[in-house]
């Protein structure tokens, strides 16, 4: 078993560790198929030797070039560390300061196996969102930060550390960027060669800046867009009863099944990976599993499961255990009858189970769901981020890896299939929203009917979730802010949870207007049901959403307390860059912006420097993220709080600038709320000052312009 201080002395080399090779009994990423010649493939395997010395490149370049033909990717697994990744006590970490302590801090965490999807593949979430390229770059960036000062810099590009940089302690003690690619060369076919070349990777958003806090922080998303969702469609505050129907068990995905629990209603979740199921049951975060779309549809009618009998068993030899075994006459309430929060995984192709929801609307004229989504990795459609029903799970593996192009297409007539259900559902009254993982914009490039007549093309027949649910929230700039307790003490959590809800329930006190109030009250619920849920995986962490004058309330009174003493070690703040601000992306954060600018990143870009230089410790720019390569730039930061007085402004001049750079944005693109919340923050800041749009009243007079 390695020790932090073995991990921070650079590259293990004399001697060169163990090969053990893909370790088993853990999940495993998708064999890529870059389709590399024979002269790419030269260069990648040069390219990973650049990081050995001569003397041993011989012995690594066959090992090297066996990876790369059996995997599609040079991984390095022979530098796969032996210590336990996890993120420890910021204490325990040989560095020269706490910033750079944070960083590994995170990066440890992002690599947990409890946390991350893929651990020996570097893959944090989503498929394909990688912490680093190859392990040789987790080695030489661990060594940097142990030798940081707060003189230096550490620059990364896509997972390489390019290397400490003289700086200022002003600055950020590290700059990352990922996969940014020129436009023109921004397709997925080139990414998956410029990968296997080892010169760029694809950080989706929290994995490749080193801020993903576990699917925590996807199940309060998921719980404010399940409640919104509510009441929008169903004009329903009570979910009780009420049934949501999606699929992925995943990495964020996971967190549907929790969310939906703490939302109050029937959540139904497809999930073809086993050990992706088994996880989230282990977890706690799934009540009930079953492989028997018999039974998912008898949870929700008590009649037909009354007609079966209940004779309904698992497969034990499948699942390993036998926590889901029914016999006769044992009783099962209704949940959806009886209003039971039910979190219920479906061990199988959710294309079966909307399928099965349509023969049940056509045979007993029962409409079985009120709401559906989908949260299946569609932005990585054909490389394992969505299985097609035609095959078994191990089937599918293989096919991706012998034939991806019959795997291609396959997963399109399963994703029209899909549709095809949805639709029939929809019809009867069901609401469907797409949840920003590429879903629609995959299924209608399939072929599938998702026609909106009238449209722009980055509009469907159903909605993006932002659209509908998030948008407005968005542009009250409320987003997903999030802390790490880096003394990995639960009480110091406890203590970060009691001052965030005392901030919020003050702010409440002090007037706040109708729409802000409604989102604090949901956070401060959040908070408490937090607490209840058992949320935490891997770092001590929390998120919620909150708007400028809450985040930076919370950052300055947690400062504060660890200045006290109250709050043992520095805590380390960070948001999902799906944010007010922190992205520009047409199919999700962006999708309810009209004035013809979705497609244009400059809010990304824009919050990636101004960060930089108001204070951020680190932070992060990306090409791709939930929706995909080429279809998102994002940015992302996080900020280390020590108590001191510096650390008290930097959060109150980024924290402000992070949020008020989108809101900005929003209101000049026409958003009512957006320019309500600009114009509040102008009156309490007076160095504040926005271009604020003047509306086309009479729209009566375009028309006759256009035709002189």
């Amino acid at each position: 078993m390695s020790s932090l201080k073995e991990i921070c002395r650079g590259l293990p080399l004399y001697p060169l560790p163990e090969n053990r090779g893909r370790r088993k009994g853990i999940p495993h990423a998708p064999v890529r198929t870059p389709n590399l010649t024979a002269q790419e493939k030269k260069l990648a395997l040069r390219n990973a030797l650049r990081y050995f010395p001569p003397e041993i490149q011989k012995k690594l370049a066959l090992e090297f070039a066996e990876e790369l033909r059996l995997y599609g990717h040079i991984y390095m697994y022979r530098f796969f560390p032996e210590i336990e990744m996890r993120a420890y006590p910021i204490g325990e970490y040989p560095c020269k300061t706490k910033s750079a302590a944070a960083i590994m801090l995170m990066i440890m965490n992002n690599l947990d196996p409890s946390v991350a999807q893929f651990p020996q593949e570097l893959v944090t979430y989503g498929g394909n969102g990688q912490v680093f390229s190859n392990w040789a770059q987790f080695w030489l960036a661990m060594h940097y930060l142990s030798e940081m000062t707060e003189e230096q810099t550490l620059v990364m590009y896509s997972g390489h550390p390019l290397g400490l940089f003289p700086s200022h302690h002003c600055a950020p003690r590290l700059i990352i960027t990922n996969g940014m690619v020129i436009p023109n060369y921004s397709s997925r076919d080139e990414y998956e060669r410029l990968f296997a070349l080892g010169v760029t990777m694809y950080g989706q958003m929290t994995a490749g800046s080193y801020c993903y806090i576990g699917p925590q922080g996807i199940v309060h998303g998921t719980v404010l867009t399940v409640l919104n969702a509510g009441r929008r469609y169903l004009k329903a505050e009570d979910l009780s009863g009420k049934v949501f129907v999606t699929s992925g068990l995943g990495g964020m995905s996971g967190a549907q099944a929790k969310a939906a629990v703490i939302a109050g209603c029937v959540g139904i979740i497809a999930e073809v990976d086993e050990a992706a199921l088994l996880k989230r049951h282990k977890q706690g975060w799934l009540m009930e599993i079953s492989n028997n779309l018999d039974h998912c549809i008898a949870r929700l009618r008590y009649d037909l499961y009354h007609k079966l009998h209940i004779t309904y068993a698992l497969n034990v030899s499948s699942f390993g255990f036998m926590s889901l075994i029914y016999v006769k006459c044992v009783f099962v309430q209704d949940a959806r009858k009886n209003k039971i929060a039910l979190s219920l995984g479906y061990h199988g192709n959710v294309v079966d189970l909307w399928e099965r929801l349509v023969h049940e609307l056509d045979t007993t004229g029962e409409l079985l769901v009120d709401l559906g989504s989908d949260q299946t990795s569609c932005h990585n459609p054909f490389n394992g981020g969505y299985y097609p029903v035609q095959l078994s799970f191990e089937e599918a593996k293989q096919l991706l890896s012998t034939n991806p192009g019959k795997f291609r297409t396959l997963v399109k007539e399963s994703l029209k299939r899909q549709v095809a259900a949805i639709n029939r559902l929809a019809d009867k009254g069901m609401f469907f929203w797409d949840y920003g993982n590429a879903f629609l914009l995959e299924a209608q490039r399939a072929g599938a009917d998702l026609v909106k007549r009238g449209a722009n093309k980055t509009e469907f027949r159903y909605p993006s979730y932002v659209q509908h649910i998030m948008g407005d929230i968005f542009s009250l700039g409320f987003g997903p802010f999030r802390w790490v307790c880096t003394s990995g003490d639960p009480q110091d959590l406890a203590t970060t949870d009691s001052i965030a809800m005392s901030v919020l329930e003050e702010s409440i006190r002090q007037g706040v207007s109708t729409s802000v109030k409604q989102q604090y009250h949901d956070n401060i619920r959040w908070i408490r049901e937090a607490g209840r849920h058992s949320l935490v995986v891997g770092s001590q962490a929390r998120i919620l959403y909150s708007d400028q004058r809450g985040r930076v309330s919370i950052a300055v009174a947690i400062n504060r307390a660890i200045s006290e003493g109250r709050i043992k070690a520095p805590v380390v703040l960070s948001r999902d860059h799906h944010d007010v601000s922190g992205t520009d992306s047409p199919y999700r954060e962006t999708s309810n912006i009209y004035d013809g600018s979705a497609l244009c990143a400059d809010m990304a870009v824009q919050n990636f420097v101004g960060d930089a230089f108001r204070g951020a410790t680190w932070v992060a720019l990306h090409n791709g993220g939930g929706v995909g390569w080429g279809e998102v730039i994002n940015g992302g930061f996080g900020l280390v709080l020590d108590g001191s007085k510096e650390a008290e402004e930097r959060a109150k001049m980024m924290l402000s600038w992070d949020v008020s750079n989108g809101v900005a944005r929003r209101c000049w693109s026409g958003n009512d709320y957006a320019y309500e919340t600009i114009c509040q923050a102008m009156k309490e800041n007076a160095t504040l000052k926005v271009t604020l749009p003047h509306k086309v009243v009479d729209e009566s007079i375009l028309e006759p312009a256009m035709k002189r």
